[in-house]
């Protein structure tokens, strides 16, 4: 699908992901869900090393954008990613940002 094809809600859409994601914690976080892996928010926030109100923070706005699913299993809520193609997206840009 080529950008010209896209409809206003959905460029609209893609903007708001694209605006969601334009955080250092929130990239790290997508990088956490590469490929099929799935987290809770501890996992995340142990892993990254912040605060689990932070983390949980920038899970909601990544899930609210549409960039992050979720799923409960008892007391935890897994979250992953919606389309692994960002991964991709985001590679592309850490090569353009490289010097």
């Amino acid at each position: 699908m080529e950008i010209k094809n896209l409809n206003p809600e959905s460029l609209e859409r893609a903007a708001g992901m694209l605006k969601a994601m334009a955080h250092p914690v929130r990239i790290a976080i997508i990088g956490c869900l590469d490929g099929k892996n799935t987290r809770s928010v501890t996992e995340i926030h142990n892993q990254l090393g912040i605060e689990q109100s932070a983390a949980s923070h920038h899970l909601g706005i990544l899930k609210d954008k549409g960039v992050l699913g979720s799923k409960r299993d008892g007391k935890n809520t897994y979250y992953f990613l919606k389309n692994e193609n960002l991964i991709d997206f985001l590679d592309c840009v850490a090569e353009c940002c490289v010097q």
